[in-house]
């Protein structure tokens, strides 16, 4: 299945210049939404993966899927004060800034195997920031897995050489 023509491009958006891809017209299909999370699922099944993490929020729209055909759990990565629990921390760079992302203290096993699922590889700075903090708490981060690549903004240079899977490339 070609997921490519189930994105939506809008032109301008956030702001003029950006081609946004919206992954929401993946999401409201159900075939190329199974299809793209059935093609993770084999994925994280290759790696043994144990745990599934997904920052927010576009994370958990394909993080728990998969972990739900897995079996597995699934560790949400939040911004400060959304979690309930002790957190840990990492911070990451933004064009403008800096920010910052969360996850419990006690969501990773020390040696749990981890795959990370997000929506876009774009800069890396987010994914990068949850690889800190799964490592943190002792996880092996086993593989990434995305829905689109940007690969023009290079974010696999910040994840060295963590298995990357992605499903769409721009």
């Amino acid at each position: 299945m070609d997921l490519k023509q189930y994105v939506t491009a809008v032109e301008n958006w956030p702001k003029e210049g950006i081609s946004f891809k919206d992954i929401t017209t993946i999401m409201d299909n159900g075939p190329a939404y199974k299809y793209a999370t059935d093609q993770i699922v084999s994925y994280a099944k290759e790696l043994g993966a144990e745990i599934v993490v997904g920052p927010e929020a576009r994370g958990f729209i394909i993080g728990c899927p998969v972990a739900y055909a897995l079996e597995i759990g699934f560790a949400p990565v939040r911004k400060p004060g959304k979690l309930p629990r002790e957190v840990i921390s990492a911070d990451y760079g933004l064009e403008y800034g800096k920010d910052t992302l969360t996850m419990h203290k006690d969501a990773i096993k020390p040696g749990q195997k981890v795959l990370i699922c997000d929506d876009l590889l774009a800069t890396g700075g987010t994914v990068e920031a949850t690889v800190r903090l799964v490592e943190q708490l002792g996880g092996q981060v086993v593989g990434c897995a995305f829905l689109i690549e940007l690969t023009d903004l290079n974010g696999r240079a910040k994840l060295g050489d963590l298995d990357i899977k992605t499903l769409i490339q721009y």
